[in-house]
């Protein structure tokens, strides 16, 4: 039983509401040929940011690729034909954006693996002959704070899904008023 929604958000002009802090969702099918639309989709709402320097906005489309790559990998959202992944996006605080990557929950299939990890300590030369592992050592770098957590936090609910979330705190962000958005909020 998936807990994502099935319906996509096809609406391009992704902005917070008037007084608002989170902008509307976005729902992609769990396929990494998807990873592409969700990288435009996460820059053009981003570019609403004009206090966002560009490179805060590439690092956090880098990061949103790999915890979309991670959602597809690991869960059944790239399992299942019809797996889904949620992209959420919002000011938590003054000065801070999240992204969160909302997963269809625990793959059920022979290749299931755990949740992932940030690798161990790998030598040089291990970490050149690595294949993966890396995703989420970037997130560890590139983010102010990370982390996940069960959709929803009950015992019986075990495994529905899993809120990957990564946020960025930036001082352009809180200055001379908090207008990030360049009106458009």
């Amino acid at each position: 039983m998936a807990i994502v929604p099935h319906t996509p958000a096809l609406d391009h002009t992704n902005s917070p509401p008037e007084n608002e802090s989170r902008w509307e969702c976005r729902v992609y099918p769990g396929q990494l040929s998807q990873t592409s639309q969700v990288r435009t989709d996460l820059t053009c709402d981003l570019e609403r940011m004009t206090r966002l320097p560009v490179e805060v906005r590439e690092e956090m489309v880098l990061c949103l690729s790999e915890m979309f790559a991670n959602a597809c990998e690991h869960s059944r959202s790239g399992q299942d034909p019809d797996g889904r992944v949620v992209r959420t996006l919002d000011l938590p605080r003054p000065g801070t954006v999240r992204i969160s990557i909302i997963d269809d929950g625990a793959r059920t299939d022979a290749a299931a693996h755990t949740s992932p990890k940030v690798p161990r300590r790998r030598t040089r030369r291990q970490q050149e002959r690595a294949e993966r592992g890396r995703g989420l050592l970037l997130l560890d770098h590139l983010t102010t704070r990370w982390g996940f957590r069960p959709v929803l936090d009950f015992p019986f609910c075990a495994g529905l899904g899993t809120v990957i979330w990564a946020e960025f705190t930036h001082l352009a962000l809180t200055a001379a008023g908090g207008d990030t958005c360049g009106g458009a909020r």
